[in-house]
């Protein structure tokens, strides 16, 4: 039986990284499978980005968090939710943000730089991040999450590759938004900790 800090693994990014990497199985394997397909998926990620936002803008839920200033936005701040299209400066600034992780998801290299990357996508969608008017609400980003998993499994299955090269692919692109998942649920756990312990998990309200 393989000992685990479970002190580390709250406070260690990439001591955690590495403990779920084991455990799920995401290995060098997956990692020559990601790149076996990069080269075909690299061109279809501009449509991908404007499918994440058809999508995003189909709800007011989501779409309504677009309206106050986002972070590296220097323009002017739409007021109204009905001004905004997918047109708007703010957006096409979303969008690229996007695109640049959406293409480097699909090239990787998958180090300790690029789990450093993936966790600051859970922490820039959280006052944690230090705007203290964003917070995208957990829900909204596991949908995103899943449509954007779900986009990327009809991207492969669309190259109409054999059997063996589809399922690699498929396998470990679904192990890597697993890994990216708890990289965005680990901060609003931290938020919630916070709240249910507002003074530590030692203080003494915690013991009562």
């Amino acid at each position: 039986m393989k000992l685990i800090d479970e002190q580390q693994l709250e406070n260690d990014v990439i001591y955690r990284f590495n403990y779920l990497t084991e455990f799920i199985g995401f290995d060098e394997e997956d990692r020559q499978a990601l790149q076996s397909v990069a080269d075909q998926l690299l061109p279809i990620v501009p449509e991908l980005v404007d499918a994440t936002y058809e999508k995003l803008f189909s709800f007011n839920c989501t779409r309504r968090h677009f309206v106050p200033r986002q972070f590296g936005y220097e323009g002017m701040e739409l007021e109204h939710l009905e001004y905004l299209t997918e047109e708007s400066p703010t957006i096409k600034l979303r969008k690229s943000h996007l695109n640049l992780y959406l293409t480097a998801l699909i090239k990787g290299p998958y180090n300790d730089k690029m789990v450093a990357y993936l966790d600051r996508v859970g922490q820039v969608h959280t006052p944690e991040a230090g705007i203290k008017h964003m917070k995208i609400p957990l829900v909204h980003m596991n949908a995103t999450l899943g449509f954007l998993s779900n986009a990327f499994i009809h991207a492969i299955v669309a190259l109409r590759l054999e059997h063996q090269q589809e399922s690699a692919p498929l396998s470990a692109f679904n192990k890597l938004f697993w890994l990216q998942n708890d990289l965005i649920s680990r901060h609003y756990q931290r938020d919630f900790d916070s709240h249910i312990h507002p003074h530590g998990l030692d203080s003494k309200d915690s013991h009562e």
